[in-house]
């Protein structure tokens, strides 16, 4: 795993509260809500705009910790431009760690930031599941086992 990489679990880790499994891990939370389809799309045009902005933000600190790494590096490293760029990726980091709160205070499960991967839990015949939604699909049209990754996804006709 490069540095690049590396950097990015870590602000995920931080963000998430929890290891950054990747897209194809599930983390389980307790789940005192359901929704239905109708519901889960209905709050798509909410989540839309917090994932992007979020995997842009997630970006912006990727990009900021190359630079301080630059910076760094150099013999002649300037403190007050070191602080300054140390203080534009925490300001960014804390606007992460506001709109994962507005995603998980709607009953929503982030997966990945990166793909805008997002679980709704959900139940059929009395069964939990996840209904299974990332960015750029339009509406959700895939599920999976509570204790399934993305890899376990299926499309909702297969739902039983």
């Amino acid at each position: 795993m490069d540095n690049d990489q590396r950097s990015i679990d870590e602000v995920t880790e931080r963000i998430l509260g929890a290891p950054a499994l990747g897209p194809g891990h599930a983390r389980i939370r307790i789940v005192s809500s359901y929704y239905d389809i109708d519901a889960a799309n209905a709050r798509l045009a909410e989540l839309r705009p917090l994932l992007a902005a979020l995997r842009d933000a997630r970006d912006e600190v990727a990009a900021g910790q190359r630079r301080l790494a630059d910076l760094a590096a150099t013999e002649d490293a300037d403190p007050t431009a070191i602080a300054r760029e140390q203080e534009g990726m925490t300001i960014t980091v804390k606007r992460m760690e506001q709109a994962v709160r507005q995603i998980d205070a709607r009953g929503v499960t982030l997966r990945d930031i990166g793909t805008g991967l997002v679980d709704f839990p959900a139940l059929v015949n009395g069964r939990p599941i996840w209904l299974c939604w990332k960015l750029g699909e339009d509406d959700i049209a895939n599920w999976h086992e509570i204790d399934a990754g993305i890899a376990g996804r299926k499309p909702l006709i297969e739902l039983e």
